[in-house]
């Protein structure tokens, strides 16, 4: 990870996606229960959201910058919060070893997001939630198309972040069951902003 990705852009990040969305981060974090992972942890913004029912969030994050940023947060948790790695493609939990899973604002960067989804699958315990905010490919094919045409140059100043991933069709593809997905635009323009949330879960 270079200084722009691991240095300026988790405190870019912070600000964008703060305070204008707090009110979508506690909506995606209020039936959070259990043992909790966070891929994608930044720089902390969801763990003033989480619910009393949570007993201990494992974060993952690959930037020491948002690892930074995120200390005031964790030390004002309701809830212990532990680093348990890097890289959500590769995730040093056992299988069916947490309850849920958050990813706010994530999926869009991973560079293999099949593989991590994957993982998501593995870790999540029967019965288990993954419950997710995403920006990612619009329905309207005029919006799409520019969305193609601007990925590759996005993805260069905004640390690999791309534009034009179907969210929900990814996370069926991982063998997770849609619960519940809303689409909606965050703001404007649509093609950074067209947003999915929602819930899938792993069959008992």
């Amino acid at each position: 990870m270079g200084f722009y990705d691991d240095r300026v852009l988790p405190r870019l990040i912070d600000v964008v996606l703060g305070r204008p969305v707090e009110g979508v981060r506690a909506r995606v974090a209020a039936n959070l229960s259990g043992e909790v992972l966070e891929i994608g942890f930044g720089s902390g913004r969801n763990v003033p959201h989480l619910p009393p029912a949570v007993d201990r969030l494992m974060a993952v994050e690959p930037a020491a910058v948002g690892r930074g940023l995120a200390a005031k947060r964790i030390a004002e948790a309701a809830v212990p919060v532990d680093f348990v790695g890097d890289d959500g493609q590769r995730l040093a939990l056992p299988d069916e070893s947490v309850d849920n899973v958050l990813v706010t604002w994530t999926l869009c960067t991973i560079p293999d997001v099949a593989r991590a989804l994957a993982e998501v699958r593995r870790v999540l315990r029967p019965g288990g939630s993954l419950h997710f905010v995403e920006h990612g490919r619009s329905p309207n094919p005029r919006v799409a198309r520019r969305q193609d045409r601007l990925d590759p140059y996005w993805g260069k100043i905004a640390g690999g972040c791309h534009l034009n991933r179907p969210i929900a069709e990814l996370v069926e593809r991982s063998g997770l069951t849609l619960a519940t997905v809303t689409t909606y635009r965050l703001g404007w323009p649509e093609l950074t902003t067209f947003a999915y949330e929602g819930v899938a879960s792993k069959r008992a």
